[in-house]
C-alpha cells in the first residue's frame, strides 16, 4: 500500500494559499538566487511570506531561510518534484521502516548522517561542520562533539546541540 504525504517544501498551504504563489520566471531566478546572499533578515523574512505564503519558522539562521528560499525559488521557477517521484520517495522510506510512521521519524541514535554538513553564521562568519561516523570536522580538524566545536567558535561553554539548532529533535 503506497500513501502519499506531501512534504513541507510542497506543502505551502491550503490551495487557496498556494494559488496565489508568485511564479518565478527563469530569467529572474539567477538574480534573485545571487540576492539571497546580502538580504538581510528582515528581507528574508519577508520573502518567506511571499514564496511559501505563510509566517516563516522562528529561531532560525539566516544560513537556514537563504538555503530552503533557494529552493522554494528553483521550485517555483522550474516546478516542484513531479508525483511520480513523490510517490517513489514514499515507497522507498516504507520499504525502511515498514510504513511505520513513529518509526520514520525517530532515528536510532538520533545523530544527524555522516556526511551531513551543520551550517552556524557567528559573529558574520560561516562556520561548517561535517558529521563523520566517529565524531564530527571543523576547519579540517577532528572533534568528538559538537560543544567541543561550539567552544572553539564562540570562546564559551555551549551545548552543541544547542549552538547549532539541533536541540529538540528526538533524543537530542
Amino acid at each position: 500500500m503506497s500513501r502519499r504525504r506531501s512534504t513541507p517544501a510542497h506543502d505551502a498551504g491550503p490551495p487557496s494559499v498556494t494559488a496565489m504563489l508568485p511564479a518565478i520566471p527563469r530569467s529572474d531566478m539567477l538574480g534573485r538566487l545571487a540576492a539571497l546572499r546580502s538580504a538581510s533578515t528582515p528581507a528574508l523574512k519577508q520573502q518567506w511570506r511571499e514564496l511559501f505564503g505563510q509566517a516563516p519558522p522562528r529561531f532560525h539562521p539566516r544560513t537556514y531561510l537563504r538555503s530552503r528560499l533557494a529552493y522554494r525559488i528553483q521550485e517555483l521557477a522550474y516546478g516542484g518534484l513531479r508525483p511520480e517521484t513523490v510517490d517513489r520517495l514514499v515507497a522507498l522510506g516504507e520499504q525502511l521502516d515498514g510504513g511505520n510512521v513513529v518509526l520514520r521519524r525517530i532515528r536510532a541514535d538520533h545523530r544527524p548522517l555522516p556526511g551531513t554538513r551543520l551550517l552556524r553564521e557567528w559573529a558574520g562568519v560561516e562556520h561548517v561542520v561535517t558529521v563523520l561516523a566517529d565524531g564530527f570536522e571543523w576547519e579540517g580538524r577532528p572533534y568528538q562533539s559538537l560543544s567541543a566545536i561550539a567552544r572553539a567558535i564562540t570562546g564559551t561553554r555551549w551545548n552543541g546541540w544547542t549552538f547549532f539548532g539541533l536541540k529538540g529533535r528526538a533524543g537530542a
